[in-house]
């Protein structure tokens, strides 16, 4: 598992809108699995669930978005899981990383 989180401050549409145009264009094999949308008074909630095949370890690795907007304030939470193999051991091959990594990169361009 690899995690990255971050505050930063913006429009929180923009950056959901960024957040998905960088992820979606990050590989042929990167989808969009599921989504969910909340809003409460002035707080925006976006949930994202990407899956993407990883030929180097032939497996499925998941990344988990979510994105709080308060004001201006924005919260990035980015969850990388599934890269690896076997039954009992997870012995992992890096592709939780590169998936976290996408939205870790995404976000130091906006800044």
């Amino acid at each position: 598992m690899a995690k990255y989180e971050k505050t930063i401050t913006g429009q929180f549409e923009e950056v959901v809108n960024h957040l998905q145009e960088d992820i979606g264009n990050s590989g042929l094999t990167m989808n969009l699995v599921d989504e969910s949308n909340y809003i409460s008074g002035n707080t925006n909630i976006a949930v994202r669930v990407y899956d993407k095949y990883f030929m180097r370890n032939g497996n499925r690795a998941s990344l988990s978005l979510t994105v709080v907007g308060h004001g201006d304030n924005i919260f990035i939470s980015a969850i990388g899981a599934g890269g690896g193999k076997g039954v009992l051991f997870n012995f992992s091959l890096g592709a939780e990383e590169d998936m976290v990594a996408i939205v870790q990169e995404s976000i130091e361009r906006m800044e």
